[in-house]
């Protein structure tokens, strides 16, 4: 018999778990206590502000040599974390531009997650970051690829019951967050069993590159003081390796769901989901040339996060992942 030294991490979930069994009738509360203290700094991340007093939603804020300010986390946890002892499949969830990691908890994620085993995890993704590390910026860093892919990533598994594995992860977004959803799971095959995209860009060269000039204007905007997420003129090996028509075969053996709108209506949500809708047309077009499977849903309306899709796809994100 071969002997392991214990880990930081599975002597804290040890302590968490012995907390909560013994803590019968009081679980949940001397449970999320013992769990609360677990939780602390990992992978670059150092918690500047914590909030731990709802059972669910956990309030997170970090320093990281990343991004030039301290960008939050909400983390979702399943009604039973506290005193079940399970580990969970984990949904990486990103908001749109012009919206922040609160997003998701104003359209009401408690709602569409309660009594479902599954932890979600919400990070800031900057006003329109794009998901990506800038090829320029004159505003401090702003690389939120290496912070959600090599920090926040890994800190969630340090600290959270979650299976560290292929099958044990989602990501999904709205947006320029399904963008980054789409552009995370080709790029880093092995980190995302499942792949969703709720009225995000899946075609970055189309209509001579609209959605590239988009991210770049939105960035020097908004996000980068005058700085480019892919630079003027473009990093073209950079586009090619975020653009997912140009890697499809990197959704093969994962489950893939798209959502867009089909009657966009005001100036800018038509110039949004136009886009949108024709690139992830295009998508699976060459998804099906390639026999991958893939679920599509084109929907009345405009560019706006859609609840009954959300459920829907939340449901078959845990249909597909390792069961807790």
């Amino acid at each position: 018999m071969s002997l392991h030294q214990p880990t930081r991490r599975s002597v804290l979930r040890s302590v968490a778990g012995l907390s909560a069994a013994t803590a019968l009738g009081g679980a949940g509360v001397v449970g999320a206590a013992a769990t609360a203290r677990a939780v602390g700094d990992a992978a670059g991340l150092r918690i500047r502000e914590r909030n731990e007093s709802d059972p669910r939603m956990w309030y997170y804020r970090f320093d990281t040599d990343a991004i030039g300010w301290a960008p939050g986390v909400n983390v979702l946890l399943p009604d039973d974390y506290h005193w079940s002892g399970r580990t969970y499949p984990v949904l990486y969830l990103f908001h749109g531009g012009n919206q922040d990691f609160i997003t998701f908890d104003r359209e009401g994620i408690r709602a569409w997650t309660a009594g479902k085993p599954i932890i979600v995890v919400m990070p800031d993704g900057g006003r329109a970051g794009w998901y990506s590390n800038p090829v320029s910026t004159n505003v401090g860093p702003r690389d939120w690829e290496n912070f959600h892919i090599h920090q926040l990533l890994p800190w969630v598994e340090e600290n959270f019951r979650t299976f560290a594995e292929y099958d044990g992860r989602a990501v999904a977004g709205f947006s320029m967050g399904g963008f980054g959803a789409l552009k995370y799971a080709a790029k880093y095959y092995g980190h995302f069993a499942s792949v969703s995209s709720h009225s995000g860009p899946a075609s970055l060269r189309r209509d001579h590159g609209a959605v590239v000039h988009w991210a770049n204007a939105s960035s020097f905007a908004a996000e980068l003081g005058g700085g480019f997420v892919y630079g003027v003129p473009w990093d073209e090996g950079r586009v090619s390796a975020d653009n997912p028509v140009q890697r499809i075969e990197s959704y093969r053996h994962k489950r893939v769901f798209l959502v867009a709108g089909t009657t966009p209506e005001a100036i800018e949500d038509r110039f949004n989901e136009e886009q949108v809708l024709a690139g992830q047309r295009e998508f699976r077009w060459h998804l099906d040339n390639a026999g991958i499977p893939h679920e599509s849903h084109e929907r009345p309306g405009g560019h706006f996060i859609r609840h009954d899709m959300f459920i829907h796809d939340i449901n078959g994100i845990i249909g597909r992942l390792r069961k807790a």
